[in-house]
């Protein structure tokens, strides 16, 4: 069974001729060092033959010697923090599935096998305040690096490398006093993200020989900033993929918005990047999210229904209310679930993760995109803006009824669609799209809540027929249901108001300045 643990830490490179450490004990709170041994580690670093892991930031090791023997699996998360994921040694010399499955969206189904061997001696420090609580670990690694591919040869750090972790109460504050002191005294960053990419470099030239061809955008252009915003939803769509395999809280949530993000801009800058590629795409983009919407929209629909039976009083609560919905969620749980991983575990999946990274490795520019961006990215948004104000104009004067709330929950895909391309044009229009997107937003926050309260009525009517059916009271259902209602009118009274902002916010003068 794999473990989880996050660190955080700073590494450094010293001078060849520096064998020692300046003084820590003048950073607060730091009192003493205390030596804690040395170690001998040994890890082989396991990646496709393209090195699909080392460039994404994740690396896969097998690793003896030291304290954590074992298989570590290594995600990048933002401040110098990563996200470790342990699984214990096996007599074979292969990745464990259920480490290899979480490198899916990054390797996209290519084999791993061993690229780099790293031997390194380590001598351990601790960081001890005045009552001897560890602050932080300090190692100092002499590291040998051997290469396991066609043509590698070996590499010898003369350096001495030195690695920071804080521990107990050290903090990001503790790291920035420590790194000062160590600047000081010749101890620079490493420029390298890791050992092993330091390792390729050296001793292969994989790194070098494979450089990035990615087709690039004029800097500047329109293409260069759609292009940004696509490579950054790519990369979070890639990142979040092993959170949802976990099912971590709200990863699926956040990978469904992901999709929804991207295929919105390849919608909206169609006069950037060519259709006959980004269609295709978008296709597959609403294939992921729907299938990843199964499990996140009865998420949302069970918090709705269980906060609602928690707020109302016990007189208006008769019969098994909350069994009948945990057994309803049980059973839906599990089919939302289902639907997800084998949506990841599909050959159709990979084929979408390798055409977005086709995507941006090469992107489908039309001539738009070498434009300035300011005028391209501006019509984009006025013709987003012209769907929306089409879809809201035909909804707000229709009466209520299943027809209006169709026709609302159209105008809200347009809003999101609104606000998702107002993101993308935000750095080169600045507060204009801001403002559009965030009162984009609020139209979609409207009317997905008055859209939010059709689909819970309808779920409500189905548990009272349910009820009914088994002898059960469904006076509660039917509480629930009118209270959905009344909060669906609210909405409802709110959305004019809400399209009146937007359109405030949509002056082509202001967009086009």
């Amino acid at each position: 069974m794999a473990q989880s643990i996050r660190e955080t830490e700073r590494t450094y490179t010293a001078p060849a001729e520096i064998s020692w450490l300046p003084d820590l004990t003048a950073v607060q709170p730091v009192a003493t060092l205390a030596e804690s041994g040395v170690q001998e580690l040994d890890a082989v670093y396991y990646d496709t033959d393209d090195l699909r892991l080392t460039r994404t930031g994740a690396s896969l090791r097998r690793r003896t010697g030291g304290t954590d023997a074992g298989w570590h699996l290594k995600l990048p998360l933002p401040h110098d923090s990563r996200e470790e994921i342990r699984a214990p040694l096996s007599s074979e010399d292969v990745p464990p599935g259920e480490l290899r499955e979480l490198t899916l969206s990054r390797t996209r189904g290519a084999p791993v096998r061993p690229v780099m061997r790293i031997r390194s001696t380590r001598s351990l420090r601790h960081l001890l305040d005045a009552e001897g609580d560890v602050l932080a670990e300090l190692s100092m690694d002499a590291v040998r690096a051997d290469a396991l591919v066609d043509g590698g040869g070996h590499g010898v750090w003369t350096q001495t490398e030195v690695e920071v972790e804080p521990a107990g109460d050290g903090g990001p504050a503790l790291l920035d006093s420590i790194e000062k002191v160590l600047r000081k005294n010749g101890v620079d960053r490493t420029q390298t993200p890791s050992k092993v990419v330091h390792a390729l470099a050296e001793t292969t030239g994989l790194l070098d020989r494979t450089a990035d061809a990615r087709v690039q955008a004029t800097p500047g252009s329109a293409g260069a900033h759609v292009l940004a915003y696509a490579d950054r939803l790519v990369g979070d769509l890639m990142d979040l993929d092993p959170a949802v395999r976990r099912d971590l809280p709200d990863a699926v949530h956040r990978m469904r918005t992901t999709a929804r993000r991207l295929r919105g801009c390849l919608r909206s800058y169609r006069s950037v990047l060519g259709r006959e590629f980004t269609d295709p795409v978008r296709r597959e983009l609403r294939w992921l999210a729907g299938e990843l919407g199964a499990e996140r929209d009865h998420e949302v629909l069970r918090e709705r229904l269980a906060s609602g039976v928690r707020d109302l009083s016990g007189e208006l609560v008769l019969g098994p209310v909350t069994a009948r919905m945990q057994a309803w969620d049980v059973a839906r749980r599990a089919e939302g679930r289902r639907r997800t991983l084998d949506a990841l575990a599909s050959p159709r999946y990979l084929a979408l993760l390798d055409k977005l990274q086709a995507l941006t490795d090469a992107p489908p520019l039309r001539a738009k995109a070498a434009r300035e961006p300011e005028k391209v990215l501006a019509e984009a948004l006025l013709k987003e803006y012209g769907r929306l104000d089409r879809r809201m104009n035909r909804a707000l004067p229709m009466p209520s009824g299943a027809e209006r709330d169709a026709a609302i929950h159209h105008a809200r895909k347009a809003a999101k669609r609104l606000r998702y391309a107002a993101e993308a044009a935000r750095p080169a229009l600045g507060k204009h799209a801001r403002r559009l997107g965030k009162r984009a937003k609020a139209a979609q926050q409207v009317s997905g809540s008055q859209h939010d309260g059709v689909v819970a009525r309808d779920a409500l009517r189905r548990l009272a027929v349910s009820a009914h059916a088994a002898g059960e009271p469904g006076f509660t259902c039917g509480v629930l249901y009118g209270q959905e209602r009344a909060a669906a009118d609210a909405r409802e009274r709110q959305l004019p108001g809400t399209w009146a902002d937007v359109r405030a916010a949509a002056r082509r003068k202001a967009l086009l300045r």
